[in-house]
């Protein structure tokens, strides 16, 4: 079954796409999967969601 995908474009700061990146080819992991997740947590985990408004520092280390 082919499932309906909508095609977006986002920008991300390069610094944390670099760091992911490397993450993802460690844990067989992708940006799909993480978008894919994030959204339904988002949509169905009113935790989830209150913690990804409140999270405002970026910072890798």
């Amino acid at each position: 079954m082919k499932k309906d995908l909508t095609l977006t474009s986002v920008k991300i700061q390069s610094d944390l796409f670099e760091e992911f990146k490397v993450a993802c080819v460690r844990h067989k992991f992708s940006f799909q999967k993480l978008a894919d997740r994030c959204v339904h947590l988002y949509l169905t985990d009113e935790d989830f969601k209150r913690q990804i408004h409140n999270h405002n520092n970026l910072d890798l280390k």
